[in-house]
C-alpha cells in the first residue's frame, strides 16, 4: 500500500495542495537532474554527440513502459504541448467533406482546436457530445459514454477524446470507444494529459492511433516538453518541421551537410526541433522514472482513498460528484451547493492554504501521491466554513 510520497516533493509546510491536474509540484530528485543539466552548460566542450541522444531514447523507453509496452519506444515523438502533437496528428489524418469528427463537451481546448481547423478547411463538421445533466445527476457518467458511442458512425472519420475530462473528472471507456472507432474505419485519438502517470493506460488494449500528454502534470514533469505516441497510421506520415536530429544518420556530426532525406526509425520524425535539452529531458525522464517505481495502479489506489473521505465529507454539505463508477480518483469535479459560485469557493479555500482549482461550473480537486489525511481534512474544514 503506498503510503504519502510528500517527503520526495519540495510543496512549502502548511500547504495543501489538492490541485495536481494544474500543475505538479518539483520532485526533488527532480529538481536535482534538471539542476545538473543546467550545471552542465557551464562547460559546453565537455556536452558530446551523445548527449544529444541519450536523455531522449531514455524518455521514450521510459513512457513505453509506462503504457504497458516495452516495444513501443520507437513509437514515442518528443513535443513541446499537447497542441503540437494534435497538430501533427490533424497533418497526417484524412478527413473529406461531410466527414464528422467526434469529441466531447467542454473537452480541453488544445483537443478541439485542431478538429475545428481541419473541419473548416475542408467541410466537415465537429460533433461535441454533451453530458446528459449536471454534474451529480443520475447516471450522468454512464449516460454520457453511451452517448459518445451512439455519435460514432458510418460519417465518423476521426474520434478524438479523452480518457478522464479535463473539468470534471468523468471517466469513459476508451476500449469500447476505440473498437467503435474502428468499426467505421475512424481515426482514434486520445489526449492523455489528465490521465497517464494518475490512471492506468494500457495501449494494447485501447489501441488508440495516437496519444499525446503534457509533461508537467501527471507525468510529474516540465512545462514545454511532453510526449506523443502515434501507431501505424503515422509511420511514413510527415512532420509540422524538418529538424536535422530527426534525419537518419544524424549522429553524425560531420556529415550533416551530406543531407539525407530519409527519418530516422519510427517515431523521431515527430520530434520537436532543439529536443535534446540538458534540463527538461533529464526532469521528465526523473518523473517517469518515480512513477515506474510506486507503479501507476498503487497511485490510483492511494488517490482514491483520498477521494473517498472527500466525497463523503462533502457530500452533507451540498457538494455533488460523478457516480464512482464513473469518477477518476486523481482528479474529480464537485459541483457547489445551489447558489454558491465556484469561484468564490475555490477563493476562500485559497484564503486558507487550500488549493483547487475552479473548471466550469465543477470546482476540481486534483489529489496526488503528495497528500495526506491533514489534506483532506483542510479541504473539508474549509468547505464546511460559510464564510
Amino acid at each position: 500500500m503506498l503510503h504519502s510520497q510528500k517527503a520526495l516533493f519540495t510543496l512549502p509546510a502548511g500547504a495543501h495542495y489538492l490541485n495536481g491536474a494544474y500543475m505538479s509540484p518539483l520532485l526533488r530528485s527532480a529538481e536535482a537532474a534538471a539542476a545538473d543539466g543546467l550545471r552542465q552548460r557551464r562547460d559546453p566542450s565537455a556536452i558530446g554527440v551523445d548527449d544529444f541522444f541519450r536523455d531522449a531514447g531514455r524518455v521514450r523507453s521510459l513512457v513505453a513502459r509506462l503504457v504497458g509496452d516495452a516495444d513501443l519506444a520507437d513509437r514515442v515523438a518528443l513535443v513541446p504541448a499537447v497542441s503540437y502533437a494534435m497538430a501533427t496528428v490533424a497533418q497526417n489524418l484524412h478527413v473529406d467533406r461531410g466527414h464528422r469528427i467526434v469529441v466531447l463537451a467542454d473537452q480541453f481546448p488544445s483537443h478541439v482546436y485542431p478538429w475545428r481547423r481541419m473541419a473548416t478547411d475542408v467541410g466537415a463538421e465537429v460533433v461535441a457530445v454533451e453530458p446528459p445533466g449536471p454534474l451529480g445527476a443520475r447516471d450522468r457518467g454512464r449516460l454520457w459514454n453511451e452517448r459518445l458511442l451512439d455519435a460514432i458512425d458510418a460519417r465518423t472519420a476521426v474520434v478524438a477524446v479523452p480518457h478522464v475530462h479535463w473539468a470534471d473528472g468523468t471517466l469513459f471507456d476508451l476500449e469500447a470507444v476505440g473498437e467503435r472507432a474502428r468499426d467505421v474505419g475512424a481515426a482514434f485519438v486520445v489526449d492523455g494529459t489528465q490521465s497517464v502517470g494518475a490512471y492506468p493506460f494500457r495501449w494494447r488494449e485501447i489501441r488508440p492511433d495516437a496519444l499525446a500528454c503534457a509533461g508537467y502534470k501527471w507525468l510529474l514533469g516540465p512545462y514545454g516538453l511532453g510526449v506523443a505516441l502515434l501507431g501505424g497510421r503515422f509511420d511514413e506520415g510527415r512532420p509540422l518541421e524538418e529538424t536535422w536530429i530527426a534525419r537518419a544518420g544524424s549522429d553524425d556530426f560531420a556529415g550533416l551537410t551530406d543531407y539525407e532525406d530519409a527519418y530516422a526509425p519510427g517515431a523521431v520524425r515527430y520530434d520537436v526541433g532543439e529536443r535534446s535539452n540538458g534540463v527538461l529531458l533529464p526532469w521528465l525522464a526523473t518523473g517517469l522514472e518515480q512513477l515506474l517505481a510506486w507503479g501507476v495502479p498503487e497511485v490510483q489506489a492511494r488517490c482514491r482513498r483520498l477521494a473517498d473521505a472527500i466525497v463523503a465529507g462533502a457530500e452533507p454539505l451540498g457538494y455533488r460528484a460523478e457516480e464512482a463508477a464513473f469518477r477518476a480518483s486523481h482528479l474529480f469535479g464537485r459541483a457547489p451547493p445551489a447558489g454558491v459560485p465556484g469561484e468564490r469557493v475555490r477563493q476562500r479555500r485559497a484564503d486558507r492554504g487550500v488549493s483547487v482549482s475552479v473548471r466550469g461550473p465543477a470546482l476540481r480537486v486534483s489529489p496526488n501521491v503528495y497528500n495526506d489525511e491533514a489534506d483532506v481534512y483542510a479541504l473539508l474544514d474549509a468547505l464546511a466554513d460559510p464564510a
